[in-house]
């Protein structure tokens, strides 16, 4: 076993080395540093998927200090620029914060209330019971937050499959959480941007046609994969009957959820950038129910870890040079789905709506879905990753999760097939309101 270990850690040096001789090379080609950094910060995320949390500080750490010595932020230079550049965007980090610690302890409600030990009663006892779990999640997602959606769907999927799921449907579960939201102007962050900033909610609802093709592609393969690690079972749930209060403490926790959402984000934007309305709602629920059924407390350490990673990469994601993007077209658009696995999806769909002339359903597909091919490209995937540890390999990921980059373009041409590209007119009213997370 310690002569695999060290073949491993071998194998993961060299190609790390790699990775700083393409830098070299990127550097003498003109790419920015600010880039390079980050792109090195991703390589070590994925080849040292054991120490992801030490890679990305330490990564953030280096970028900072480049900043701070060498270009500067854009709020100014020196500490002065970093510390307003952090004002502006702690309440999407605090936001994030508490959905991701919120949600986490809401899965454990949902388990305990064994939904999803009766839940097999109910669904096929083959592999299209996987598939309709992909299609549930993919529903959920149209109306609540992805991270939501995605955890529901991993709890379920813990029990169902007998505490064994392949990583493949694991991506897979990511992927419909994200899929489910890209139509959906209440169901996504970077939709709900769109809506704020003055895009019709028709335009944004054509993004199903994408996404409806594309759960077929990657559903179909997921259930047949986790069909083989490890079938869908009727006799799961034995004699276990539903525990109707912490039922009852879910819907009101994702209620609130949904509700502060629409409130904050649409009917009063002026106070979206404000404070971290969405995360408090949350836990402001938790802590009212609390002595009704007392949530998992113990579970907070381990869903912060994985909470203060993503975080990492999204502060790194935001110190980026990105001013502006290629002219708009159907290419920039799937483009923008590959860039969203790695970037921030939310300074993405910032520039495109500044930017204008996007086909908006195209756009919405793209940054909602396309951060599904790698565990770390949404916060779905993270959150997901902290259940199931497994998942934190960019190698397995890519190699057990290949139908997600399949579906993804396969989606974008079947709509580009159906309805055509028809980029929209500049519609710019009203600025574009900060949101609260990442997908």
């Amino acid at each position: 076993m310690k002569s695999v270990l060290v073949r491993l850690l071998a194998r993961e040096r060299g190609l790390f080395a790699g990775a700083l001789v393409i830098a070299a090379a990127c550097i003498a080609l003109g790419v920015p540093l600010d880039f390079v950094l980050f792109g090195l910060t991703l390589a070590g995320v994925a080849l040292f998927h054991h120490h992801t949390l030490q890679v990305a500080l330490i990564g953030l750490a280096v970028i900072v200090l480049y900043k701070l010595g060498f270009t500067g932020f854009k709020e100014g230079p020196g500490f002065g620029g970093l510390g307003r550049h952090m004002l502006h965007e702690w309440v999407i980090l605090t936001n994030l914060l508490g959905l991701l610690l919120g949600f986490a302890l809401l899965s454990n409600h949902f388990e305990e209330s064994k939904v999803p030990a009766v839940l097999p009663r109910f669904l096929p006892d083959d592999w299209k019971g996987g598939l309709a779990l992909l299609f549930m999640i993919f529903v959920l997602s149209s109306f609540l937050d992805n991270i939501a959606a995605a955890l529901i769907g991993g709890t379920i999927a813990r029990t169902v499959f007998r505490g064994k799921v392949h990583v493949g449907y694991l991506a897979a579960i990511v992927a419909a959480s994200n899929a489910g939201g890209s139509g959906s102007v209440v169901g996504d962050t970077t939709t709900t941007m769109m809506w704020i900033d003055g895009v019709d909610p028709l335009d944004v609802l054509e993004a199903f046609v994408a996404a409806g093709a594309a759960m077929f592609i990657f559903g179909i393969p997921a259930a047949l994969q986790q069909q083989r690690f490890s079938p869908i079972t009727r006799d799961a749930a034995g004699d276990a009957r539903v525990d109707w209060a912490r039922v009852a403490i879910v819907a009101l926790i994702l209620i609130t959820a949904i509700v502060v959402n629409v409130l904050v984000n649409v009917k009063y934007p002026q106070f979206s950038d404000s404070f971290p309305f969405i995360g408090a709602g949350v836990w402001l629920a938790l802590l009212v129910t609390a002595a009704w059924r007392a949530p998992q407390w113990s579970l907070l350490p381990g869903a912060l870890k994985g909470s203060i990673f993503l975080l990492s990469l999204i502060v790194c994601a935001s110190l980026m040079p990105v001013e502006k993007l290629p002219a708009a077209s159907w290419q920039t658009a799937l483009g923008l789905g590959f860039v969203s696995a790695v970037f921030d999806n939310i300074p993405l769909t910032a520039l495109a709506l500044k930017q204008g002339g996007y086909d908006w359903g195209y756009l919405a597909y793209a940054v909602g879905f396309g951060g599904s091919m790698i565990w770390f490209g949404s916060s779905a995937g993270v959150a997901l990753s902290n259940m199931y540890p497994q998942a934190k390999s960019v190698g397995l990921w890519l190699k057990h999760g290949w139908h997600v980059a399949l579906a993804y373009v396969i989606g974008f041409f079947i709509l580009y097939a159906v309805l055509g590209w028809h980029p929209n007119a500049p519609h710019k009213a009203t600025p574009v309101a900060a949101a609260y997370s990442v997908s």
